[in-house]
């Protein structure tokens, strides 16, 4: 990886200690506990969070899956990752599509499950994007529902990989996973 990437993954990662990282006792989606809670939104919603994540995940998409023509995943997490990485990829003259995944369906008028159906069509190479990976969950649901879409889920990236409860193993019985940060990333 170059200078420039590792540049801006060392500013993301002050960002998220700053805004997103508490050593603090917490019950996980997963009912888990935990000593530590990391809420990537507060920084990757900041103006200089959105930039860095979409350039970063941008670069690492297309070193590891150049054949990904979209990224996305579940709500609320995986949006401004998608978003980010979607107006940072046409800005780098490499555009790739955004797409959300409900974690239920359009109450009314479609009933999709896919935002962005339009232009991420069956057969499209995909890539799901998460904040953060603990047992997998999220992630899982979001592949699941881009496949039964007819997508192709090529690569999986996260922002940080929390490193327990058997999550990466998970993932990568799917897909492959990618993430820029680990927990030990955090001290």
């Amino acid at each position: 990886m170059g200078d420039e990437f590792e540049a801006h993954r060392a500013r993301l990662l002050d960002l998220l200690r700053r805004l997103a990282w508490e050593r603090r006792e917490v019950t996980l989606a997963s009912g888990r506990r935990s000593d530590f809670y990391i809420d990537c939104k507060q920084a990757v919603l900041t103006a200089e969070g959105h930039f860095l994540v979409g350039w970063l995940v941008c670069d690492l998409v297309a070193r590891e899956a150049p054949e990904v023509t979209a990224v996305g995943g579940l709500t609320m997490g995986a949006d401004p990752i998608a978003s980010a990485t979607a107006t940072m990829s046409f800005v780098r003259g490499r555009p790739l599509d955004a797409f959300y995944v409900r974690k239920e369906p359009k109450g009314h008028g479609t009933q999709r499950w896919i935002e962005g159906d339009r232009c991420v069509v069956p057969g499209s190479r995909v890539a799901v994007v998460e904040d953060v990976v603990t047992t997998g969950g999220s992630t899982l649901k979001a592949i699941e529902r881009a496949r039964l879409h007819g997508l192709e889920v090529r690569r999986v990236v996260a922002l940080v990989d929390r490193e327990e409860d058997g999550g990466r193993e998970a993932v990568e019985r799917e897909a492959p996973l990618s993430s820029l940060f680990r927990r030990s990333d955090f001290g």
